[in-house]
């Protein structure tokens, strides 16, 4: 959680101003952490959770990834949207556990990835 409350503060967000910073650990114990990066088009901006993974995939190849940690200022946490949450299924179990942590009030939620995304759609 350390980790994505740290990406977050890294975030470039200058069209909502809304934050938000990601870790996600590997079965290999690496943490690979992530950042949304905006960008006038809006469709190019990506976001925390996705760069998290990215960044895994770049440096590991095919992996999986055992938790996921996100941050973001709100008083209440708040989840990944509903792209992150099909982009992670392609490298997440179900039973993988999400902590959702708001840096503002310190406030951590956990879900275990299936119950944020119950049904995945996971290949052709």
């Amino acid at each position: 959680m350390k980790e994505a409350v740290k990406a977050m503060y890294n975030a470039y967000a200058p069209y909502s101003g809304f934050r938000v910073g990601a870790a996600i650990l590997t079965e290999t114990g690496n943490i690979y952490s992530g950042c949304n990066v905006e960008n006038a088009s809006l469709g190019a901006t990506i976001c925390a959770e996705r760069n998290a993974a990215t960044t895994a995939v770049a440096a590991e190849g095919k992996m999986r990834i055992c938790a996921i940690a996100i941050a973001s200022a709100p008083e209440e946490p708040v989840p990944p949207c509903g792209i992150c949450r099909q982009f992670l299924s392609e490298f997440t179990g179900l039973e993988a556990p999400v902590y959702l942590v708001s840096s503002t009030s310190g406030k951590v939620k956990e879900y275990t990835f299936g119950s944020l995304m119950p049904l995945t759609f996971t290949g052709f």
